[in-house]
């Protein structure tokens, strides 16, 4: 996707009058930390935000093979490069680093600026005149306060694309509420639907609302850079970790908005279709999912079972009667180890799996043949494996195009040098 103007549109009648034609700022080269390579090779991201939600949301974007520019605090940086432990302390007994932090920042550069510092925000705002993107999560006001609002970023440069990030939303009655993670997994609803039962609520497993809004706002931003192509102006683009949330209810949302149900946790077998879930086995458990009837008469062919036993026939019968079904897959279980089970289980054709701890995710063969994960040189660290980006790229002919260059996650202010001369043009010189 070309993210430059295109000549066979025109703009819309309801937008600023812009030039659709006209030439996008320069782009970095790879020498001066540009990808090089990747979609979005000729956009640069301005990264203001911190902890997770925006700096998944830029990783993606330099994942794509965007110039992502990390704006950091002088002396702290980022609140992540404090999370841990756990922290991994370089050979030479230089600063130590989080693994938190390693996590959301590969294939960016650093910057450390005071935005309270007047030359500092002129260096922020020579960036923003030549970014196509610029990503913040600080709470409502924050920026206006600084003397840098949205409003006034974008009459510099009204080809700017903004997305902006907030816990529970930019306006209504609680708009100006902090957004942490674990609060809004609460408040969104989704840790009453998580757990072993309706009286036992669980977080999940890893900071899921924070990560959906940086997956949500990405989404968002790459929209609005296509728009941009016939406009030829940008826009902001805004989520919260509340929409996030809510926006993956999926069928438990409309099982409240729809029947007037309210979803409830209850453990590891889903509430609308059975068999599905996890079940004992004589050494372990295994995952099975019927999601059709047919699924469920070669699973019972395969385990000397009647389909259509009283009360089992269909699915909706089977959800009805759940502890009746758990009992009978059980039981059936009960004489095999895992691993023949599974093996069965293939043999007959019924999605199966086991529950793999992280270290066995990725020394698993398949894991590692999708690309997910990278072995990077880190500037302080050495050679590293970081979790890799989920997107392949091929073309027409079937040969992959996906980037194979990654940059580690940055030290701290460790571009300032190139950086500050990209953003005042002294890299033309």
């Amino acid at each position: 996707m070309s993210l430059r103007a295109r000549t066979d549109l025109t703009p819309r009648e309801d937008t600023v009058t812009h030039d659709p034609t006209a030439p996008s700022p320069e782009r970095p080269t790879e020498a001066a930390g540009g990808s090089g390579s990747g979609p979005l090779g000729d956009v640069v991201v301005v990264d203001l935000s911190r902890a997770l939600a925006g700096p998944h949301a830029t990783m993606m974007l330099g994942d794509l093979g965007a110039r992502v520019i990390k704006v950091e605090a002088p002396g702290t940086g980022d609140d992540t490069r404090g999370w841990g432990p756990p922290f991994v302390t370089p050979e030479d007994g230089g600063a130590r680093q989080s693994t938190y932090f390693l996590s959301a920042n590969r294939n960016k550069e650093s910057i450390a600026l005071d935005l309270k510092d007047a030359a500092d925000r002129d260096v922020l705002l020579g960036l923003v005149d030549r970014a196509d993107v610029l990503v913040e999560n600080f709470r409502t006001g924050v920026l206006e306060r600084l003397g840098l609002g949205i409003e006034s970023l974008m009459e510099r440069n009204p080809r700017l694309v903004v997305l902006s990030i907030t816990g529970f939303g930019h306006d209504g009655p609680e708009g100006g509420r902090a957004g942490y993670d674990q609060i809004a997994q609460g408040e969104a609803g989704l840790m009453s639907l998580t757990g072993s039962g309706p009286d036992d609520p669980q977080r999940v497993g890893v900071p899921i609302a924070d990560l959906l809004s940086g997956m949500y706002g990405a989404y968002g931003v790459l929209a609005a850079l296509h728009e941009r192509t016939v406009t030829g102006v940008g826009q902001v683009v805004r989520t919260s970790l509340l929409a996030a949330v809510v926006g993956v209810h999926a069928f438990q949302g409309t099982r409240w908005t729809v029947a007037g149900e309210v979803g409830r946790a209850q453990g590891n077998h889903h509430p609308s279709i059975a068999p599905y879930g996890l079940f004992r086995c004589r050494d372990g458990a295994v995952q099975i999912a019927l999601g059709s009837e047919s699924l469920w008469r070669r699973f019972c062919a395969g385990f000397d079972l009647d389909p259509e036993a009283e009360g089992l026939a269909t699915n909706a019968e089977r959800v009805a009667a759940r502890e009746r079904v758990i009992g009978v897959v059980e039981e059936a279980f009960a004489t095999w180890d895992s691993a023949p089970l599974l093996e069965r289980l293939s043999e007959v054709g019924v999605p199966a799996g086991k529950v793999r701890t992280l270290d066995e995710v990725y020394a698993w063969d398949q894991t590692r043949s999708q690309g997910l994960l990278l072995d990077i040189e880190h500037p302080t660290l050495g050679r590293i494996s970081l979790p890799g980006p989920p997107l392949r790229f091929f073309d027409g002919a079937g040969a992959e195009t996906t980037r194979t260059g990654h940059r580690p996650p940055p030290l701290l202010d460790g571009d300032a040098a190139a950086i500050r001369a990209w953003a005042t043009g002294d890299d033309q010189a």
